[in-house]
Parts: structure tokens; C-alpha cells; sequence
């Protein structure tokens, strides 16, 4: 089974709907890995605030807060691969991360 690994930092919640400021683009990239996971694709989502010996237990997780500090989260994975760092994907990264999805789990068009 792919894997997507989201080391997310501190906040409330994962989806981006708490708190007086919703973020569009945290309820966007939810919606996003909530399709992922509909199409066969494990996703796991860990929260600085509330998670923080997961960060300290991935090595490469731990290296990365140590050399560029807490502004390289989010961090994301696949499949144990650093995919992205520092920031959730724009509108127009979505695409390429869907084509992606598809392929990694092996999804036809």
C-alpha cells in the first residue's frame, strides 16, 4: 500500500476548519488527501502540537527541524520519500499531485 506522511506543524487540527481563521488551503489539501485515501492510498497526518515524538522518532523528519527550524513544516512524504517541504501544495500543484496519486496507487484514468 502507498503511503503519504504529513508532518504538519503545531495547529488545532489537521483540516484547517477551527479556530476564527479558516485556512481554504489546509480544507483544501484535507479534502485532497481524503481522496488519496478513497483510492487506496494511506495517509498519515501528524501534528507538531500535539504529536511531537513522531517528529523526533523519523530521522529524517528530526534532521530537517534541526537544520531549517520549525518554518520547513509541513513536511511530506511518499512512500518514505521527502515530496514537499515548507509548504502545502498551491491550486496549481494539485494537479500534478493528483496524476501522482493515481499512479502510485496504480488507479487508471
Amino acid at each position: 500500500m502507498k503511503t503519504i506522511q504529513v508532518y504538519d506543524p503545531a495547529m488545532c487540527c489537521s483540516t484547517g476548519i477551527c479556530g476564527p481563521d479558516i485556512d481554504p488551503d489546509l480544507v483544501s489539501f484535507a479534502t485532497m488527501l481524503s481522496m488519496f485515501e478513497s483510492n487506496g492510498i494511506k495517509v498519515e497526518r501528524f501534528n507538531l502540537g500535539q504529536q511531537p515524538m513522531a517528529f523526533v522518532q523519523n530521522a529524517a523528519v528530526k534532521a530537517l527541524l534541526e537544520s531549517e527550524g520549525a518554518e520547513v513544516l509541513p513536511i511530506i512524504f511518499w512512500d518514505g520519500e521527502l515530496h514537499s517541504k515548507g509548504r502545502y501544495p498551491a491550486r496549481e500543484d494539485r494537479p500534478a499531485w493528483y496524476a501522482a496519486a493515481k499512479e502510485e496507487a496504480g488507479v487508471s484514468s
